[in-house]
């Protein structure tokens, strides 16, 4: 039986979960001013694994953060599906994010006196929503938490809270997932597994996933990597390895260094 597909909203090209045009970010005034975008244009497209790299400060995970209307935007476009996100109230947003976005930081973010099923619906408790069961099982399997649900954090490994942290952005059915370093605090077997989980709920769940990440071999799992560069889009690369991304960053510092 095929999975169903999680709900979406479209907009005009019915292909595009989230768009950028001209995005631009600029943090203080005067001598402490910092142009953090300058004028980005991307778009992520629905079902699709999107990896974000670039140097420290390059603005890759303020992209990520005004795409999810978890920042401002200074000038330029922000739009997730048909909604444009500049000049939404602070209760829109929060009603946006809360609905239509999920989210994996590289902090669990679990509460300690939950088990892992109430983390996981937790979000959607807080919305007066009930879970689908059909997509909740889906969710449980996709990422291996079966056996783990009545357990505590306390109770579980680093990357077992990941798992379930996956699943909590999972539960809801969202438009799109916002990953920020979601490895960063994992060894590399467990990191490997929640890449394994997050490519596995684009694959078989229909899911949109984009990822700020600094590893290669994170962005390796992705469907395509875009390279931000001192808050400008510089590149992009389709289908790639960890070898090609490792490569492409290791000839933009040579470049970066000699010019």
């Amino acid at each position: 039986m095929p999975h169903p597909a999680p709900a979406q909203h479209t907009d005009s090209t019915g292909t595009v979960a989230a768009r950028a045009v001209d995005l631009t970010k600029v943090y203080g005034a005067g001598e402490t001013r910092v142009l953090a975008l300058d004028q980005v244009s991307v778009a992520f497209e629905r079902s699709r694994f999107t990896a974000i790299m670039g140097p420290s400060g390059s603005g890759k995970s303020t992209l990520m953060h005004c795409m999810a209307g978890l920042d401002s935007i200074s000038a330029g476009s922000a739009r997730l599906g048909e909604t444009e996100l500049t000049g939404l109230s602070d209760s829109r947003l929060t009603q946006l994010r809360r609905d239509r976005v999920g989210f994996v930081f590289q902090t669990f973010n679990l509460l300690p006196t939950l088990n892992a099923l109430e983390n996981i619906t937790l979000p959607l408790g807080i919305a007066g929503r009930r879970p689908d069961p059909e997509w909740l099982d889906l969710v449980v399997g996709t990422v291996g938490l079966a056996g783990r649900l009545k357990h505590r954090p306390a109770q579980l490994s680093g990357g077992q809270q990941q798992r379930v942290a996956v699943a909590r952005a999972l539960a809801g059915r969202p438009e799109i997932v916002f990953g920020d370093e979601p490895t960063g605090n994992l060894d590399s077997r467990a990191g490997a597994e929640i890449l394994g989980f997050l490519r596995n709920s684009v694959r078989e769940l229909g899911q949109t996933v984009v990822m700020v990440t600094h590893d290669p071999v994170a962005a390796g799992y992705a469907d395509r990597v875009v390279f931000l560069a001192d808050g400008r889009l510089v590149d992009e690369m389709t289908s790639p390895t960890a070898e090609r991304v490792l490569e492409h960053m290791k000839r933009y510092d040579a470049r970066g260094r000699t010019s």
